[in-house]
């Protein structure tokens, strides 16, 4: 449940709190949401108490949503550049606002904090309207539940399959990309970086360009169609057209990226399982390995965090095809390094190369049995002529458990399954 008001005390115009505030007043304003009030305050001097939504029990005192703030702001745009006037929402608690691990696990000033960025959305205001509408709020409350629950967090790029009009009303606007919002700078602060990842809502079409191509071609285009984002990516749910329909060109632009570029759509998690049909299940030579059936064996914790970390590190997206080596050398000293428990997105641009730890041993098997939910078969197709036809990887996550299953091409090193060995394993990842 959450509740409706305007941000007051403690609000963005209360001082910050200092060696001579009371203790009761720096308890009330903790210091990252004084630094995330700080830039909304930059971009929006004239409105120092914006309509917020709150949470009404707090998700550290165990109620259900994990932000526990989202303000509302009026931004009159700037019609000489096409960019209309809109409401703009900002959340507050995908990052570290308080510092006491009461949510997020305090770990440094130099590396994020929390997960590393708050979520924004930019709404069109529509004409008479006085008052933001409320279900945006509710909308990154879902997606910073997702958040919580897997520990993935979002980049730039990155898309959401969310199969459902976002206000739920008849729109055609039913799935997200998101990209950095283009007036929130990131932000330090005395738990660490916030940056700040916009939500652009998208028609089914573009969704499915961005997994066939990329997020951000689609982005840029969407920022050459005013009505359908903009410079801004300002998001209409009264949109009925997708690009391709404003402009039929754009599918030839979209393409031809496919034909030069493929997929960098290098992972998504997903319903799959896979059974080794190598040997009868009463064969308990491995108990760490998977059996057949779509239950895996019980991995040890330690096992699992080994095998998340590997997939964390392997299945980003690099300038060159490469999977992680098994070695038990890892390097050190790269920045704004996560905890293992903090898991990246398997849609990132990025790439962190660090060799993961030496997990259980290879087993190459005669035979597999792959099992996809409808959804995730769909994306076979993308998986073989986005990714692999260019020397790339491609990886299904399973949602339900450590379970995973990896297509790689030839050219892709670090992995374990071969031409020689078509059909690998390690523990509860299968490569093909």
């Amino acid at each position: 449940m959450a509740e409706l008001r305007p941000s007051g005390a403690p609000g963005p115009t209360a001082p910050a709190p200092g060696p001579t505030a009371p203790p009761a007043f720096a308890s009330l304003f903790p210091p990252g949401l004084h630094a995330i009030y700080g830039e909304c305050r930059r971009l929006y001097p004239d409105q120092p108490n914006p309509l917020q939504v709150t949470a009404i029990v707090k998700y550290w005192l165990g109620g259900p949503d994990p932000l526990d703030y989202v303000s509302m702001y009026r931004n009159v745009g700037s019609p000489s550049a096409n960019i209309p006037e809109h409401w703009h929402y900002i959340s507050f608690g995908l990052s570290d606002l308080y510092g006491d691990n009461r949510v997020h696990e305090f770990t440094g000033t130099d590396g994020p904090s929390g997960f590393g960025f708050e979520l924004t959305f930019r709404l069109k205001r529509e004409t008479g309207e006085s008052a933001p509408p409320t279900w945006p709020a509710e909308l990154m409350q879902g997606l910073a539940r997702y958040v919580f629950q897997s520990e993935n967090t979002f980049c730039s790029g990155d898309h959401v399959s969310w199969h459902s009009p976002l206000d739920n009303s008849e729109s055609r606007i039913q799935h997200m990309l998101l990209t950095e919002d283009p007036q929130m700078q990131p932000v330090q602060t005395p738990f660490g970086v916030v940056t700040f990842l916009q939500i652009v809502g998208v028609c089914t079409e573009e969704l499915h360009s961005a997994q066939q191509w990329n997020g951000q071609g689609i982005l840029e285009l969407l920022r050459t169609v005013p009505i359908a984002g903009g410079p801004w990516l300002i998001t209409d749910m009264r949109r009925g057209e997708t690009i391709f329909e404003i402009d039929p060109h754009l599918q030839e632009r979209v393409d031809k990226g496919i034909e030069t570029d493929g997929s960098n759509l290098s992972g998504v998690s997903a319903k799959c399982a896979w059974d080794d049909l190598s040997r009868p299940p009463e064969d308990d030579e491995d108990s760490r390995s998977i059996c057949i059936g779509t239950q895996p064996r019980r991995l040890s914790g330690k096992d699992t965090e080994q095998i998340r970390e590997t997939l964390r590190r392997g299945l980003e997206i690099n300038s060159k095809p490469v999977l992680p080596p098994i070695n038990p050398q890892r390097q050190n000293g790269l920045a704004h390094d996560r905890a293992p428990s903090r898991k990246d997105s398997l849609e990132s641009d990025s790439s962190t190369a660090i060799i993961p730890h030496e997990l259980i041993r290879t087993r190459q098997l005669e035979s597999v049995h792959l099992k996809f939910n409808q959804e995730s078969g769909a994306l076979i197709p993308l998986c073989l002529r986005g990714r692999l036809l260019h020397g790339r990887h491609f990886t299904y996550k399973s949602i339900t458990g450590d379970m995973a299953i990896t297509f790689v091409s030839t050219g892709v090193e670090g992995a374990f399954a071969t031409e020689e060995h078509p059909y690998a394993a390690h523990g509860p990842w299968l490569q093909l």
